[in-house]
């Protein structure tokens, strides 16, 4: 992945703490103002005069009634970060490793799909913006662009390709032969949306993008969807949008469920990490080490698949303390804050993944609001280290953060 040179074989940690001092120089100096707010709790509501009332809904909902991403939210709000004093934290290192691929911050670019319907420029941008920022970028296979495209346009940074798994094993092959033959490093395999959940922000507005076809594109571009298409129906995709767009639906969306025991398919043609995501119960962290994963997201979909369901954050420590040691635990599931990030490493993650602040920016100022929206992330993350007394990633442990309960203490879903 890119990074800054210092000198001739010498590398110098990235300093996302300078966007700070860039947005007070630029408004003082040229009284510019920030493209997307940096207030997290404003970063919602700004996104949705920029978006359709379908496409807000899509991006925004959440399940049920939104206690999941609610309890998500809550959960952070529950742990308090412990801060030290006079600490050498100046020159803070934000690098890490994880399956042996080098990364400048702990936090990777989410797998959103149908970038198409939030902004015109679809997820050519997410992948371009993940390399500059030097975090990696994660291709859905709900995207609205193509594997081969993503790819291009990521260049030299570092990527992961997203599964949702089809119940059809010549489909996921070539799948994954793509994703493999482009360059994409880790498999990361979503297990908790074989169904969507209940989400009546999208249900009042009876929209689902994928039934036009939006979503749909690394499907439409698989020549083994392709073939079978034709097979099935005589026709190109292109020539009938909506009975290609069922087709390809029932395949990664069948209603049914994988077994454990699958697993073995895609270790068998997959030869980098195979990451799990959507762990929440400690005995399913458990079968995916005897299933032989490398990693899984401890993770709830942020709240977009199981309403009730514990916020993610609430069982991230006993995972860790059950599988820690055995594979590579990373996390999502709202995320909004720099001190959330403090907050999850603490607790055991060894990365995070966020989503819907990155998206929220891309609607509100294309590329640059996108952009902006994951740099201010990683900005706070920068400077709370510091402040915290926190030198590098090492020193985020439970002796940082401590569980405290207040009446009325305030949290947002958003």
């Amino acid at each position: 992945m890119a990074q800054l040179h210092k000198g001739e074989g010498e590398v110098e940690p990235r300093k996302y703490g300078h966007h700070q001092v860039d947005i007070y120089r630029r408004g003082v100096l040229e009284d510019r103002l920030p493209v997307v707010t940096t207030d997290p709790n404003k970063l919602e509501s700004q996104a949705k005069e920029h978006l359709s009332a379908k496409s807000f809904s899509y991006v925004a909902g959440g399940a049920g009634e939104r206690a999941t991403m609610d309890a998500n939210r809550l959960a952070f709000r529950q742990w308090k970060i412990i801060s030290r004093m006079l600490r050498a934290s100046t020159n803070r290192d934000l690098s890490t490793t994880l399956f042996g691929l080098k990364l400048e911050a702990p936090i990777i670019m989410a797998p959103i799909g149908v970038h198409s319907i939030f902004h015109h420029d679809r997820e050519i941008v997410a992948a371009q913006v993940a390399t500059e920022l030097g975090i990696p970028y994660t291709h859905s296979t709900a995207a609205s662009s193509s594997i081969e495209e993503c790819a291009k346009a990521n260049g030299d940074g570092l990527r992961f390709y997203q599964l949702y798994w089809p119940h059809d094993d010549e489909i996921t092959l070539s799948l994954l032969k793509r994703a493999k033959e482009n360059g994409y490093k880790a498999l990361v395999v979503t297990l908790d949306t074989w169904a969507l959940g209940w989400r009546p922000a999208d249900l009042d507005l009876a929209y689902v993008p994928f039934v036009l076809g939006i979503g749909n594109q690394v499907g439409f571009t698989d020549p083994v969807l392709r073939r079978k298409f034709k097979e099935a129906t005589g026709q190109e995709v292109e020539e009938n949008i909506p009975a290609a767009s069922q087709f390809w639906e029932k395949k990664v969306f069948p209603g049914k469920n994988h077994a454990w025991e699958d697993l073995k398919l895609l270790k068998d043609n997959w030869d980098g990490p195979i990451i799990l995501k959507g762990i929440q119960h400690v005995e399913d962290a458990k079968l995916a080490v005897e299933h032989g994963a490398d990693g899984i997201v401890v993770s709830n979909h942020g709240g977009r698949q199981l309403d009730g369901a514990i916020g993610s954050l609430d069982m991230l420590p006993e995972i860790v303390e059950a599988v820690g040691d055995k594979l590579t635990v990373l996390f999502d599931s709202g995320i909004r804050t720099g001190g959330d990030v403090i907050k999850a490493l603490s607790l055991g993650a060894k990365g995070v993944l966020i989503g819907r602040p990155y998206i929220y920016g891309l609607a509100i100022n294309g590329k640059q609001g996108g952009k902006a929206a994951l740099l201010s992330i990683l900005a706070d993350l920068d400077q709370s280290m510091g402040l915290a007394g926190i030198c590098s990633l090492s020193d985020c442990n439970r002796t940082v953060v401590r569980r405290v309960q207040y009446p009325g203490d305030r949290f947002s879903s958003n």
